[in-house]
């Protein structure tokens, strides 16, 4: 796993516990954040995984 796959699963696990908190506290902006938090994630993921494959790594 490289650095950017796991800075994605890092961002991912932010995301899931920021909406989690979100939907306890009734609070949609942070629902929101923890959203896109996930999708960054999962963007790095998918960047990380590439750059792996390009370096021929996987």
């Amino acid at each position: 796993m490289s650095d950017t796959e796991a800075e994605g699963e890092w961002d991912q696990t932010k995301g899931k516990v920021r909406e989690g908190l979100g939907k306890i506290s009734g609070d949609r902006e942070e629902q929101a954040h923890g959203k896109l938090d996930q999708s960054k994630g999962k963007a790095k993921k998918a960047l990380g995984k590439t750059e792996r494959k390009i370096k021929g790594e996987d």
